[in-house]
């Protein structure tokens, strides 16, 4: 356990890299049979847990909550509590004290238990808290105090924006999928239903989940990413704009002139013969399903 007296150190705490989080007090304890700790009015600070192995209990306002192995928990700021750990499997559990104007930007106030999926995110866990220690081990000095800002960042990041709730990772990997298959067939003409029969999904919960992770729907979305190959094409080839457009699964020269520059901002030929090399945000009305037969 590490108490730092940030009485001592304000120069450094009113510093605009480090007011943003930094920390009071951290610690690891293994296997920590016995390990009991109440406060009924709670603490300045956010007091953020992770479970490395074994279980406990946290109670808060009343309400109790279990952690086990590979979960976090964050207990908010100026709430009553109460955490043991159990009698026959105790927790291992690193944890710390946490202030500054960045908290408001985490979901420390949602009294949640969140999951860690994937042993990489375990090991992320204790390489950061890792730092914090050999950082504390060191010199007090203003650029520790910065990179120690920095490190809770990204402890917290890694908790609640990284691993996201069950839900949200199964959607993402089903996007990902999604995406990966469309990147395979840009020489084809793949219809919402194609896509929906290939991953046995509604073209309603294939229209949601792309609109709520990419901002866009799923046939503008693979429209998008044929006119970036084509821009790629133009750019690093000699090929002729209907040899192009026949690669990406366009029989009509003339159609694809024309999404192409519905999504680009300007046509095949002045696009190759130019510098511009971005995409406009794309903003297609048009299927690939108006392509004339």
């Amino acid at each position: 356990m590490i108490v730092l007296p940030t009485e001592a150190f304000q120069p450094y705490v009113r510093h605009p890299q480090v007011r943003r989080l930094y920390l009071t007090d951290v610690g690891y304890f293994p296997q920590a049979r016995y390990h009991r700790r109440e406060r009924k009015d709670g603490t300045e600070e956010y007091i953020f847990f992770y479970c490395v192995d074994g279980t406990g209990t946290i109670v808060v306002r009343g309400k109790s909550y279990t952690l086990h192995k590979n979960e976090a928990f964050c207990i908010p700021r100026f709430a009553g509590h109460l955490y043991f750990a159990d009698e026959s499997d105790p927790w291992s559990i690193l944890w710390v004290h946490v202030k500054g104007e960045d908290t408001q930007y985490f979901p420390l106030e949602e009294c949640a238990v969140v999951p860690f999926v994937s042993e990489n995110a375990s090991n992320r866990m204790m390489f950061l808290f890792g730092l914090l220690f050999r950082v504390l081990e060191g010199t007090y000095t203003l650029g520790n105090f910065i990179y120690i800002s920095q490190v809770l960042s990204l402890i917290l990041a890694e908790t609640y924006h990284r691993e996201k709730k069950n839900a949200d990772l199964g959607q993402n990997k089903r996007i990902t999928s999604v995406i990966r298959y469309m990147y395979a067939h840009l020489d084809e003409n793949l219809t919402l239903d194609q896509i929906s029969d290939e991953f046995d999904l509604s073209r309603s919960y294939l229209n949601a989940i792309f609109q709520k992770h990419t901002q866009h729907a799923p046939m503008d979305f693979f429209i998008n990413l044929k006119m970036t190959r084509a821009c790629s094409l133009l750019r690093s080839t000699d090929l002729h704009i209907y040899e192009i457009a026949q690669q990406l699964g366009y029989s009509d020269q003339y159609y694809f002139s024309r999404i192409f520059k519905k999504t680009v901002g300007i046509s095949p030929k002045q696009y190759k013969n130019s510098d511009y090399i971005h995409l406009k945000e794309p903003n297609l009305k048009e299927s690939e399903s108006d392509s004339p037969s």
